[in-house]
């Protein structure tokens, strides 16, 4: 299976990993985080992002603050799922 996505008119996408870095400062919660997501373009991984840890820390997205997004290749990640799915 590839890691591309096609869409109508012949338009070819690469599925890319980003690493986002950032802060989550809620009134009763504070801390960092990096995490590695898999994303056609940066919006879609900052949205990814938003989506995951907002349910599992049950913070809004205002309290969420993104500070650094950078395209990363398959072997400066260490999660082990987005590995196995970019060997595909």
């Amino acid at each position: 299976m590839s890691d591309s996505v096609w869409f109508p008119g012949d338009v070819k996408m690469q599925v890319k990993i980003f690493r986002v870095e950032g802060t989550i400062q809620s009134p009763s919660y504070q801390t960092h985080f990096v995490k590695d997501v898999r994303a056609l373009k940066p919006e879609d991984a900052i949205e990814k992002i938003y989506m995951d840890l907002g349910s599992q820390h049950r913070v809004k997205r205002i309290h969420m603050k993104v500070n650094a997004i950078k395209e990363i290749s398959v072997d400066e990640t260490e999660d082990s799922v987005i590995k196995a799915l970019s060997e595909r």
